[in-house]
């Protein structure tokens, strides 16, 4: 069996629903992440959380030293666990999160997180890019509604078209109900 890690990614406080934006199903997500990532703890699977943070403080989103750039309380990091301060959407880009992920001898990883359609694929497609074998657990991440072209996509259809995606192709996608069984 590979050396597994989990990727949190996002889970701050600005896609709360009184952030500045709200996620659909967020805090069920972040509830799931909560006890995906409570479960590593216990079984000794290395957390590196990923946090997103624009270094203008009037930035729309994210903006350093503010409240909604924080992770959100119910996922926060304890005493030991990287956190990857990142500015662009993929969080391997200009960051050490492939250095960390080495250092640790992860072979392999668990991606949880915001947003699904975002930065969710940009971290999957990366790490399977870069060799590792990835599982996203789809009921531990969340995203929005999308609109392009005068055509609006309901969070639930973005969501499914996102691991649809995934499973086609990328990763094994399932529940984090199956996750937390199988370990």
């Amino acid at each position: 069996m590979k050396k597994a890690g989990l990727i949190v990614i996002d889970l701050q406080n600005d896609y709360l629903p009184d952030g500045k934006l709200p996620l659909t199903g967020i805090e069920a997500a972040a509830k799931n992440a909560a006890d995906v990532i409570a479960a590593a703890r216990t079984r000794g699977v290395p957390v590196f959380h990923v946090r997103h943070e624009s270094p203008d403080s009037n930035a729309p989103l994210f903006a350093a030293g503010s409240v909604g750039a924080q992770i959100q309380t119910c996922v926060a990091p304890v005493e030991g666990e990287p956190v990857i301060v990142k500015r662009h959407i993929n969080a391997f880009r200009e960051t050490d999160l492939k250095q960390q992920l080495d250092q640790h001898g992860i072979e392999e990883v668990v991606v949880i997180g915001a947003m699904s359609h975002m930065c969710v694929d940009a971290c999957v497609r990366a790490a399977v890019d870069m060799g590792y074998p990835a599982t996203v657990l789809h009921d531990a991440c969340a995203t929005l509604d999308l609109e392009f072209n005068g055509v609006t996509t309901p969070a639930g259809q973005v969501q499914a078209a996102m691991m649809a995606a995934f499973e086609f192709g990328y990763c094994a996608v399932i529940s984090t109900q199956a996750y937390l069984a199988a370990q």
